[in-house]
């Protein structure tokens, strides 16, 4: 059920709060809380047995938890008595008892029955008067089988003889050889060993027929019973589902005020706006994974109006995908009415939550992991509307650098700019010139991973601030994985020359062209000219202000621009 809960949340507000209230009422009652998870421990699957029930492929095991589950119901239902809370009350109602399957259940199967149908210890004893006689048939054997050996050592005066039993001959007589000479005229001889012989007597072959017959009779009758048994569930079916999906959503709501206990979960505040808020939300699962007290939390703000698209910058292994994770985890477990973990939290709905993080190809179908990612990227853009979550984890890296770059731009600009597919948006990204964006895209904000440098290495501090990184620190990870040291060393001096040529107002000059729709290389490579007269070329620019110019018009700007630049 909880699995069904997480892949199907609820987009009701009203029915998360329902759960959001079963899940209080469960959390303050922690004494009633344990005694019912104690007692559903004791409970079986009743679904799967009711399945296995149907195809008449039910063990003797699965009819006896059915019967087990069924005694503990009444008790249970007593502590659900008074919770007052609808869901609750919902789930109280749908647990029935099915006390004429109980009763019948309780009469037919052994309190300690056999593992296998028809060997005869399944069934209880007075349910069928037809199986108590075979029964009585079988067991009574051996009293007959002492008396006919009692019998036959006195008539031949044999004390040694013996009545046996294998699997070849059935039962017989077994006389010594040096009494052979006393063995009457109606035995007949069976086998021959080494100090004895074998004997067989009508009477025996009779009896042992007879305990055949009983034995074949038991196992069909009870493997009948049996049968009839499983018919009386399947009559039931309708039943037992909805008790099953009472036990289920009361075990699913235990579970979660459980863990909200544990591990210091909020009740989530469900808005009617699409607004998010998060005060030191955690992971739900690297939290248990690394320990509370390790891990780090942070504040989230998403507001569609204002801040609907976080550029999130910052290290390698500084956290950025572990956030992004987070957000998306604590507006799913928001959803199916769980708490949360954080200090405080109110999510505004969301339809769909998309993602884009990680690498993986397709080779069998032939897909690179540049195209697998910008087919997830193409089916967000197609299908994202305003009441979506989008995570998007490094967009572009797959190809080269412009690119990458120039693709996430536009990315970035059409979720801002197309009301259709204006969602709240958390883009996690080493392209540093997108933080550019958020001077001219008004609801776009730059955030990033704090670091504190020291003179020879870096210590991730794990909290997300507002601001912009500039650096990756690729090569104090690299080191960290076990580079070698000249290979490291020698990064460092590439990265020392690379950064000497390329300063930093030159990538923001490259930003700059990306905003204006230009192609990024320099002119002298794209035109094969001579950069024309400045002052035409300002006139030009003066008229693109992407905040006041539409794409189209921008399109035709630069258009001219192009045969400006040309002449």
């Amino acid at each position: 059920r909880l699995r069904d809960w997480l892949l199907r949340p609820l987009v009701d507000g009203k029915k998360i709060g329902a759960r959001l209230d079963a899940v209080e009422e469960l959390l303050g009652s922690g004494m009633n809380r344990s005694q019912i998870r104690e007692m559903l421990r004791q409970t079986g699957d009743l679904e799967r047995f009711l399945a296995r029930a149907s195809l008449g492929t039910a063990s003797v095991r699965d009819v006896v938890s059915i019967r087990e589950t069924l005694r503990r119901l009444p008790d249970l239902r007593d502590l659900t008595e008074k919770f007052l809370s609808a869901r609750l009350q919902e789930c109280r109602d749908l647990l029935d008892p099915l006390e004429d399957l109980h009763e019948l259940l309780e009469r037919a199967v052994h309190d300690d029955p056999s593992s296998g149908i028809g060997e005869g210890n399944v069934i209880r004893p007075g349910y069928s008067r037809e199986l108590d006689e075979l029964r009585e048939t079988r067991t009574s054997g051996k009293d007959y089988l002492a008396r006919l050996e009692a019998r036959e050592r006195q008539r031949t005066g044999i004390h040694s003889l013996k009545i046996r039993h294998n699997k070849v001959f059935g039962y017989f007589l077994e006389v010594t050889k040096a009494n052979l000479s006393r063995v009457p005229d109606d035995y007949t001889r069976k086998q021959t060993l080494a100090n004895a012989e074998r004997f067989i007597l009508p009477e025996l072959k009779d009896y042992e027929t007879k305990v055949l017959s009983a034995e074949e009779g038991i196992a069909d009758l009870e493997t009948e019973i049996f049968r009839e048994l499983q018919q009386a569930i399947c009559e039931r079916s309708a039943r037992i589902r909805a008790t099953a999906s009472g036990l289920a959503d009361l075990d699913t709501l235990c579970c979660l005020a459980e863990v909200a206990s544990l591990h210091r979960y909020c009740r989530p505040v469900i808005r009617a706006d699409r607004r998010a808020r998060i005060r030191e939300g955690r992971h739900p699962v690297l939290e248990v994974v690394t320990g509370e007290m390790d891990f780090i939390p942070n504040d989230t703000d998403l507001d569609p109006d204002q801040s609907q698209i976080l550029i999130l910058t910052g290290p390698n292994m500084g956290g950025k995908s572990t956030y992004l994770r987070q957000v998306a985890l604590l507006q799913l477990l928001a959803q199916i009415g769980s708490y949360v973990p954080a200090t405080s939290a109110e999510v505004g709905l969301v339809d769909r939550i998309f993602s884009r993080i990680g690498a993986s190809d397709n080779l069998l179908l032939g897909q690179s992991t540049f195209l697998r990612e910008m087919i997830e990227v193409a089916n967000i853009l197609n299908n994202a509307t305003d009441r979506s979550l989008i995570l998007l984890d490094e967009v572009g890296r797959g190809t080269s650098t412009y690119d990458g770059l120039s693709l996430a731009w536009a990315v970035v600009e059409q979720l801002h700019e197309t009301p259709r597919i204006a969602a709240k948006t958390l883009f996690a990204t080493h392209y540093h010139e997108l933080t550019e964006l958020a001077e001219t895209l008004p609801r776009v904000r730059n955030y990033t991973l704090a670091v504190r440098e020291t003179a020879d290495q870096i210590l991730f501090l794990h909290k997300v601030i507002p601001g912009t990184s500039d650096r990756s620190y690729g090569i104090h990870v690299a080191k960290l994985a076990g580079v070698p040291q000249e290979v490291i060393g020698r990064a460092g001096e590439l990265l020392r020359s690379l950064e000497g040529k390329a300063p930093e107002k030159d990538r923001g000059r490259l930003g700059n062209r990306l905003r204006l729709g230009a192609d990024p290389r320099p002119r002298q490579l794209r035109l094969g000219l001579e950069p024309p007269e400045p002052d035409r070329l300002r006139a030009a620019l003066a008229k693109i202000q992407p905040e006041r110019v539409t794409p189209l018009e921008a399109l035709k700007i630069l258009a001219d621009l192009k045969e400006r630049a040309g002449e």
